[in-house]
């Protein structure tokens, strides 16, 4: 008999009852919802570790190579190797964007890159141009295939002829819909994992295929050097043209038109699972280790609280507050929930920011904690403590000493190592902040 009806079970305790109910009915097909994947980016070494440390359970870097961010440090080969080691440690996938489109004399280049990707352990490989992929199936077998979002996958029919030609995975375009995703899901087979970025900045062109930045600076975003000009100030005239009237609404600086803001789904957890989705991804590898932590902790908070309350569910605020407190621009539900509406920031092209990374516990000492500086602050300063799986909480410097056991006053000198002493235990990995006095900046 053909099944049909396709239903959903969130609850695992009703798991049996669902089973006797679908031997009674055997047209009805129950489909378990699979905890997704989360995904965050690294730009380098620390965001890497950061991202392991705080839930992820995979990671996305770029190599010197090939990747759609030039800006960020990357990885060396030496480095790709220690990083590959160090997720697969610690039971996290790595995957390695090779997603530029390449010209004529850099095809040269890439069997020795994909060689090399296979040697370090790398379990995916994120492609967009249909000759590098050729040339990842032939000289990196073994590893997945991923479609990146430049791709532009908007229809299960580019999904499954993307899985004909070997691919594991397709990053969907952001320009989806939650309903057309779940058509996506519905039309491709389950072999092959579906991708979309729930969290991050946003392009202001289709799927990040833009020319403004090669057209005004000879900086090709579709080579990872985006000068982001959509976030510069323009002024614009709009002339009359067939009787209609167009106003263009500007200050004396002019208008952001092309400003977008910022993308977080993190309320919305069960409405990305029920769509289908089986990797949820953080946009961010030019951005801090400390952005990658804080938002990385948030979802993973958020998924595993979805998936062990069942239908007793309920979205915890606080996890906004959280996101709230990393660099970022207002935040919008992009094309989610349909056609983008009030998507963009007209009046400046500042980042929210309303805390600073002060410092990063390495290690315990009795009853001190071992850090490493970030930012400058005093024994005086309200400070929080952000560690793995828990939301932010106030902690008190009781003391401060240099590496030689001398108290200070303050740690001034950036990345120098303080020992701590404060009311409440510190493990390693745990991050400490402070509010900022200013909370916009222009970077």
């Amino acid at each position: 008999m053909v099944l049909q009806e396709a239903r959903t079970c969130i609850n695992r305790r009703f798991f049996k009852s669902v089973l006797c109910s679908l031997c009674a009915k055997p047209e009805r097909l129950v489909i378990l919802l699979k905890k997704p994947e989360l995904l965050a980016p690294a730009g380098d070494f620390e965001s890497l570790k950061m991202a392991i440390n705080f839930g992820a359970d995979a990671v996305y870097i770029g190599g010197k190579d090939f990747s759609m961010r030039a800006s960020p440090a990357n990885f060396s080969l030496t480095q790709l190797v220690l990083a590959g080691e160090l997720a697969h440690k610690n039971g996290v996938k790595l995957y390695l964007a090779c997603n530029i489109l390449p010209r004529n004399e850099e095809l040269a280049s890439l069997p020795a890159f994909f060689e090399n990707a296979r040697q370090a352990g790398i379990d995916g490989l994120i492609i967009s141009d249909l000759g590098v992929l050729e040339l990842a199936r032939r000289h990196a077998p073994e590893v997945e295939i991923h479609i990146s979002t430049q791709a532009g996958v908007v229809n299960f029919g580019a999904a499954n002829a993307f899985f004909s030609l070997g691919a594991k995975r397709v990053v969907l375009a952001r320009e989806l819909s939650l309903r057309e995703i779940e058509v996506i899901r519905q039309n491709t087979p389950d072999g092959l994992a579906i991708e979309a970025f729930v969290h991050g900045a946003m392009c202001v062109s289709f799927s990040g295929r833009c020319l403004l930045s090669e057209y005004l600076t000879g900086r090709d975003a579709n080579r990872g050097e985006c000068a982001q000009p959509c976030r510069w100030n323009y002024t614009l005239m709009e002339q009359k043209r067939s009787g209609e009237y167009f106003p263009v609404f500007e200050d004396e600086q002019g208008t952001h038109i092309l400003n977008a803001k910022d993308l977080c789904m993190l309320p919305y957890i069960p409405e990305l699972v029920k769509s289908g989705i089986t990797s949820l991804k953080i946009e961010g590898r030019a951005k801090s280790a400390y952005y990658t932590a804080v938002v990385t902790n948030a979802y993973r908070m958020a998924i595993d609280a979805y998936f062990e309350q069942d239908e007793h569910y309920s979205f915890d605020k606080r996890l906004l507050d959280e996101v709230e407190k990393v660099s970022h621009r207002d935040y919008c539900t992009g094309f989610y929930f349909g056609p983008l509406q009030k998507g963009q920031i007209y009046g400046e092209d500042s980042y929210l920011r309303s805390y600073d990374i002060i410092a990063v516990v390495e290690d315990c000492k009795t009853d001190l904690a071992i850090c490493r500086q970030r930012n400058p602050f005093s024994a005086c300063d309200a400070v929080e403590a952000l560690i793995p799986g828990s939301l932010g909480q106030p902690v008190i410097i009781e003391k401060i000493y240099d590496e030689n056991g001398k108290n200070l006053d303050c740690a001034p000198h950036p990345d120098m190592k303080v020992l701590l002493k404060t009311d409440i235990p510190l493990l390693p990995g745990t991050i400490l902040r402070k509010a900022v006095v200013k909370n916009c900046i222009n970077k």
